[in-house]
């Protein structure tokens, strides 16, 4: 999926939100500006895409933390599943592409 054919409405459920909060220090309002700012890396989530179509996105926030986010596309808005700091491995992949 390409940056540009993305949604930009998102939908959250309560349970994502306490799951990316609690679990992994990350706001909603950051998973969002993740897909509004550039460098802004989609790759598709080949293992997980069983039942629905799942993405990868890696980019930055507005305060320039670098997350790795797991979406789907869902009513024509994004539904983040997951979202958690990149790894220096993804790191490593996201500052190549820039």
């Amino acid at each position: 999926m390409q940056s540009s054919s993305l949604p930009s409405e998102f939908e959250w459920d309560k349970y994502n939100i306490s799951h990316i909060k609690d679990g992994h220090n990350i706001e909603p309002h950051e998973c969002e500006e993740v897909f509004l700012n550039l460098p802004l890396t989609i790759k598709p989530d080949v293992i997980h895409s069983h039942n629905e179509e799942r993405e990868h996105a890696l980019g930055k926030t507005n305060t320039g933390k670098v997350l790795f986010i797991t979406f789907t596309i869902r009513n024509k808005k994004i539904r983040v599943i997951t979202a958690r700091d990149i790894k220096k491995k993804e790191r490593r992949v996201f500052y190549e592409t820039i």
